[in-house]
């Protein structure tokens, strides 16, 4: 009948305090902001009145950032803090932290306050809508050059190895439901790459605005060497593009050499040559050679990191946990 609405009512959003959550810290010589990054995640979340725990994993540090975070530990019963037995990086971390984890929620946020802790609580209200993956979108990045532009190749990179939808940023700064850190934790690879994971084992991922502080102390660890083993990393532990980039032009080489070496033929059997010709036999075969070296280096860069994922219990260990 017109005029008559027979559209279902629309359910309320599920309650944020009817959850817990873990918010999962990488620690690395930060030992001068970590300790504040700390309380400060304490204070938003104790004002909030949501159930919380922080997981502090201490990735090889070198300065004291382990006793800055063992204290800390020590001290309050929401917070555990691991100490991982050397530097692993920075997503091996982060998987430890999220087995320790026992909360509805991991949010994961870096140790040196430019993902404000604040700001959490805008991705939570996100995944209240119901999705299970949200990261941060930064309204702008307090970072230099070179770091925008690496995040722009690991962007490109996470659109076409991990079907990154368009439109949709990606960041460290993340909430991840249960069901989809139980994926990534039951992952057995020796390379994990949250950001990538969290993609491949979510149904409805999101982001939301949130914002980016300038680092309050030091400068950013992460720099062009990681950004670039980062990439790599992906590439070769997620995406079979290298090795048929390398096939391809192997291919082509192939087909150029047999083009030349048919026009040799042919100009032999209908042309004399006073030329010998062993400058142009030295040629191919160091062409040959070299792209050959470079299909069988590909292949073995595959041959290890598959021997790594299959034969790996742990791609990392805890040498100390201190909780109160």
């Amino acid at each position: 009948m017109v005029g008559d609405d027979h559209s279902a009512p629309v359910p309320p959003a599920p309650d944020r305090s009817a959850s817990s959550y873990s918010i999962v810290i990488p620690v690395y010589n930060s030992q001068d902001v970590v300790g504040s990054t700390v309380d400060r995640v304490v204070e938003v979340f104790e004002s909030a009145g949501l159930r919380y725990q922080v997981v502090l994993v201490n990735d090889g540090s070198r300065d004291g950032s382990w006793d800055v975070i063992a204290e800390r530990a020590r001290t309050s019963p929401h917070i555990v803090a691991l100490d991982l037995l050397r530097n692993y990086g920075q997503h091996h971390a982060n998987v430890a932290g999220m087995r320790e984890a026992t909360g509805d929620y991991v949010i994961t946020l870096d140790d040196d306050l430019q993902n404000p802790p604040d700001q959490a609580l805008l991705l939570i209200e996100k995944a209240m809508e119901g999705h299970d993956v949200v990261f941060g979108r930064f309204d702008r990045k307090q970072a230099r050059g070179y770091r925008r532009l690496g995040s722009r190749a690991i962007s490109m990179v996470n659109r076409r190895v991990f079907d990154q939808p368009p439109g949709l940023a990606v960041s460290n700064f993340r909430i991840l439901r249960r069901d989809v850190v139980e994926r990534i934790c039951g992952s057995r690879t020796a390379h994990p790459y949250i950001t990538g994971q969290a993609l491949m084992f979510s149904s409805d991922p999101a982001d939301v605005l949130v914002r980016h502080d300038p680092r309050p102390v030091g400068t950013s660890n992460y720099g062009l060497r990681r950004i670039a083993s980062l990439v790599l990393a992906i590439l070769f532990s997620y995406s079979v593009f290298p090795l048929r980039l390398a096939a391809g032009i192997g291919f082509a080489v192939a087909g150029g050499s047999f083009l030349l070496g048919l026009f040799y033929l042919v100009r032999a059997l209908f042309v004399d040559s006073s030329v010998p010709g062993w400058t142009t036999i030295a040629v191919l075969l160091a062409l040959m050679n070299g792209f050959v070296i470079m299909l069988l280096s590909m292949l073995g860069e595959y041959v290890v990191r598959t021997l790594n994922a299959v034969s790996a219990v742990t791609t990392y260990h805890v040498a100390r946990r201190v909780s109160s």
